[in-house]
């Protein structure tokens, strides 16, 4: 295990001790709990981002969607515990999406 030095403000240092000590952990065990948590929510998010940009360039190649509709019914009845066939895509007009893939270009993006 390595080690690493972090400056805290004193504060923050008497926040962290006393909320440890109500869980009744060390200071350390909190920070490096926090700290791990940290991590994963961040690569979490990272993750999360790729997906959607996966997604958005497979959109911008086929011109596939989902209506918003589609998509609340189907994680709607995920949430209760069903298993919901999954929402059919439509297909963009070929001027909807070529307004898309022009956004896209312009926003850098495409």
């Amino acid at each position: 295990m390595s080690t690493t030095t972090i400056r805290l403000p004193d504060d923050l240092r008497e926040r962290i001790e006393k909320v440890a000590a109500a869980r009744g952990s060390s200071a350390h065990a909190f920070m490096v709990d926090a700290v791990a948590r940290a991590a994963e929510q961040e690569e979490q998010r990272l993750d999360f981002e790729a997906e959607a940009a996966r997604r958005f360039k497979r959109m911008l190649r086929t011109g596939e969607v989902h209506s918003p509709e589609a998509v609340r019914t189907y994680a709607t009845a995920l949430a209760r515990g069903e298993k919901p066939t999954p929402p059919v895509a439509s297909r963009m007009t070929a001027d909807e999406l070529k307004r898309l893939r022009a956004s896209a270009r312009r926003l850098g993006d495409g």
